[in-house]
Formats: structure tokens, sequence, C-alpha cells
């Protein structure tokens, strides 16, 4: 994908998306398209027809039906972040679960709700139980540029859906659609609000609170740590002054602003408003900034993501997936040493190399966080970390935190590292994890995909690809399904002698292709796999 002349730099007025036509695009115009859950959620755009009333409608009411066929009778926790169409959409989900009188708890004040705060109410409600247990939505398109919404649901173990529950929602929300709205329950909103069924609560304070039982805030507070902050518009722009508070910690919000345009923000590689806290372009403010502080950080628009500062600019998220394992591994002694580190198949080699370093097991799945929720909760997995900067490990004394990916313990997490070893994450990788392990250069690469293209990844097996070379090196490895649960992954992974790699898969939140690639022989390997990975894949396939 060729770089955008503006990528990194502010977005002009022009490029702003126009919200009042977004929001009654959302409340008038029929939908073009099914309800369809992706990687985590249903995500669309009001004017494209794609995310819009009907749509929301109808999957909370097939949420409702799903909680009266499991006996879900607790209450759902729902919250919202800043995006434009996502107070329209909680005002929607709103009036049919009380209409359908679901116990459903809001944030005080109408305040915004980040994913891993629903993740930590549900686990620490169910807690103990054996019936009536909660569960909860989150609205929010994630990262997605501004003009985007999106509706996912956490089951009662506290973390994203898995295939089999989104896949009943979806199948339900889109008979409700073709059905018209006569089957789905709704009351005004004003009166939904009044119900005896709806409660507001504060979210912030008791999550806040037992942040220490994950992290050493201690440490981080006694050594003075300088942290900068840049919640990026999101919906955890309101918990970093509580945090600080709470802990005495010197952190600096370095913008405050909530803006559904999100017109502060740099551009993305390709020229969009995109809230991708680990994109050197999105994050341009924050590193212009870095030397300000001794460790900074900044999250996307639902607080799942984390992007590490250091001094000397943006970590690559492999890298600090890597360094945090590291550090975890040797500074949580109540941890069992038989617990497993998670990863997703896209994400580093190194990860891999740092585990059984650390003679641990690696528990490798396919890309989606909820891969890792089960393990979590019944603490068999410690750490559960995806490449694109999401994961999300156990409190202090192994027992579960969170099952979703949580941003914000991630990067007080980079602050503790720095205050117990003296040394920035960043530092850490290059001076004691590559001397060890060698360096890899890794990069992914997005661009178009095509309906035919798609055919192609959802039907491969390992036995179509003939081809026994890549980059003059041989194929020992060609993966439809992940290692650690022996899931399908979308698309393939080609593994080659040296420990290189690449997969290709195609986005579960945006129509694209992405093509991920390792490279042990440094950029020109990589640029040998990159060169032949396409072909060998779609070549003699494609036309079928």
């Amino acid at each position: 994908m060729k770089l955008h002349q503006l990528a990194g730099k502010p977005a002009l007025k022009s490029m702003l998306d126009n919200i009042p036509r977004l929001v009654a695009s959302y409340y008038t115009l029929k939908p073009s398209g099914p309800v369809s859950f992706g990687t985590s959620g249903h995500r669309g755009c009001s004017t494209a027809g794609t995310f819009n009333e009907m749509h929301i409608a109808a999957t909370a009411q097939a949420i409702c039906e799903y909680r009266a066929s499991k006996g879900i009778t607790g209450p759902l926790y729902l919250g919202f972040d800043t995006h434009a169409l996502s107070e329209a959409a909680f005002r929607t989900a709103l009036e049919v679960f009380a209409a359908n009188q679901v116990n459903v708890v809001i944030h005080a004040k109408d305040e915004y709700t980040p994913t891993p705060v629903i993740s930590f109410l549900i686990l620490e409600y169910n807690q103990g139980k054996t019936k009536g247990f909660a569960d909860g939505v989150v609205i929010t398109p994630s990262h997605n540029p501004p003009r985007d919404g999106g509706f996912k649901y956490n089951p009662p173990q506290g973390g994203p859906a898995d295939v089999e529950v989104t896949g009943w929602v979806q199948d339900r929300a889109n008979q409700l659609m073709n059905s018209g709205d006569s089957h789905i329950k709704r009351m005004p909103y004003e009166k939904a609000r009044q119900a005896g069924t709806t409660r507001a609560q504060d979210f912030i304070t008791p999550f806040v609170d037992a942040l220490a039982q994950v992290i050493d805030m201690e440490i981080i507070q006694k050594q003075g740590v300088r942290i900068g902050v840049d919640p990026m518009g999101g919906s955890g722009v309101h918990f970093w002054g509580p945090i600080a508070e709470t802990y005495n910690l010197n952190i600096q919000i370095v913008n405050t602003d909530v803006d559904p345009t999100f017109g502060f923000m740099t551009l993305d590689a390709d020229g969009e408003i995109r809230m991708d806290c680990s994109s050197p372009y999105a994050m341009a403010n924050l590193i212009a900034m870095a030397d300000k502080f001794d460790i900074a950080w900044g999250n996307d628009s639902d607080f799942d993501r984390h992007g590490i500062v250091c001094p000397n600019g943006l970590m690559n998220p492999n890298h600090y997936l890597s360094v945090a394992i590291w550090y975890l591994l040797q500074n949580r002694p109540a941890w069992p040493k038989d617990l497993a580190i998670g990863k997703t198949l896209v994400s580093s080699s190194m990860i891999d190399k740092v585990v059984a370093g650390l003679a641990r097991e690696l528990y490798e799945v396919p890309v989606g966080f909820k891969w890792f929720v089960d393990g979590m909760l019944n603490g068999t997995v410690a750490f559960g970390g995806e490449e694109s900067a999401g994961a999300s490990f156990l409190r202090k004394d192994g027992k579960v935190w969170t099952t979703d990916k949580d941003g914000f313990c991630m990067t007080l997490l980079a602050a503790e590292i720095l205050a117990k070893t003296g040394k920035t994450p960043d530092e850490i990788y290059r001076d004691t994890l590559i001397p060890v392990y060698g360096e890899p250069y890794y990069k992914r690469v997005d661009g178009p995909i095509t309906d035919e293209q798609k055919k192609v990844l959802k039907d491969l097996t390992p036995d179509a690809i003939k081809t026994t070379t890549l980059a003059g090196l041989p194929i020992t490895a060609v993966m439809t399904t992940a290692p650690g649960n022996k899931a399908a992954i979308g698309g393939v992974k080609v593994v080659i002698a040296d420990g290189s790699w690449f997969a290709i898969r195609p986005s579960g939140t945006e129509p694209k292709m992405k093509l991920y690639i390792e490279s042990f022989g440094g950029e020109e390997r990589w640029q040998q796999i990159h060169d032949e990975a396409m072909p060998l894949i779609f070549a003699g396939f494609e036309g079928r």
C-alpha cells in the first residue's frame, strides 16, 4: 500500500466526517446489508447502510432471545465509546433491552465505557455464582475511522463471544430484519431510562481500585516514573485522572479532547483518521512529545489496545509483547509454573523463543482474542496477546483479571517494567532479547481483497500448496489451522527452514487483505518472501 502524502500529519477540515449526516443516516436509511459478526462484533457505517437503527434493534433483540435460551438472568452491562454512532446505537439497544425486561446496568452520568471495564464488571459480578450470571454489550468499532459504528456481545465468561454464539445472534438478527420490526420489542428511550430494570452505576471506581491487584502501582509511584498519556479521544479519557489520584502517579494527560470527528488526530498511513495506537502515523502527536516523559502511551477508542512510546519512539507491538511476557514470567512469583502463554499465530516468533527460553508452554491460536477467553478464565493461560497491540494477563495472584484485551493493564505494565528494571521496554528488547534470540524483521502489508481471493483462502488446505521452497529455503510447515487449538485460521501460514514465515488472511473488521511477514534473514529476505507469497497462494487457483 502506497503511503499517503499526509500520513502522520493533521487531518484537513475537508477530510472530517459530517457527523449530523452520519447520525441522521443511522435513523433514516434502510439497511443495505445484513448483520455480520467479524473478529469481534458487527461493524459498519450508517451512510453506507451497514450500521443502521434496524441492525442494532435486531441484534439487541437477538441477544435478548439468546440470553433467555441460555438462562442468563443477571444484569447486562451496557457501555459505549466516543464514536459518533455509538451513543445512537446505545439508545436503540437500551430501548430494546428495557422492553424485553432485561436488567441493564449503565455507566452513571452517561460516561463512556472501555471494553476491558465491561469484561471486569461481568467477571466481578459472576465470581462465585452458580446461576443468574451477568453478561455485557460494548458499542464500539474499536480503532476504526470516525464514520464507523460497532456492536459486540460479551457473554458471561466476560470476553468476546465465540463463533457459535455470534453465529446464533447474527442469524437470528438477520431473521428479525427480514421479517420487519414486528418481532422486535421496543419502548421510547426516556421510558427505557426510567424503567425499573435500568440502573446507573459508577464504573470507574471499582475498576481503578482493583488495578493494584494486577499492576505493582507502589513501585511506579516510589520511582516517580514520569508518564505521558494520550487517550486519543477514547472511552478511557476520564479514567486516567482517578488512576493518577488514587495511586499518586506522575501522569500527564496530553490530550483530554473528545470530538466525534477525531479532528485532533494525525492521519494513518493510508490517509484515514484511525485511532490505531500501534501506528506511528496515528501516534505522531504523542511521539513528538516522547522526550518529555520516561514512558508514554496511547490507546484506541475502546481502550482494548495499547501503544507504548519510549523516549526513542513508538515500540513495535510485537517487541512489546515479547518484553511483557519476558518480564511477567520472572516477576509474578504467585503464577503457577505450568501456565501457558497465549499468542495469535501472526504474532512474532520472538515470543516463541522467549517462552521456550523460560521453559514455559506456548499456546498459539488464530487471530481473535476470543480464543484466549476460556484459558484465562480457568487459570490455565497466564497471558494472551495479539500482534495488533491487544493483550491482557492474570492478576498478581494468578486469578483472572479480564477476559478481553485491556489497554490499561498493558500500558501501566510498561511503567512497572521501567520502575523495576531501570530500563524501558525498548531497551530490554534491544539489550537483552536480541542478543540471545536474534533480531527478526517483521512487517504487515494491507491491500485490497477480491471475492475470489476470499474463497481461495477459505477453501485452502495445506496439501494444495505444491511448492517446496520459498525465498530459496525449504518450506517446513503450511498451516490452515492453529497449532494450539486446531481452529481454522481463516487463511494460511507458511514457515521456512530459518524460522521466517508469512501469513495471509482477510481482515475481520475491514474489507482488505492482511499479509504478515517475519524474516530472520533481514529485510532482504522479507522482500523475497513478500514477492513470492501472493503468487504461491493464489497462482493457479483464481479464475476457477
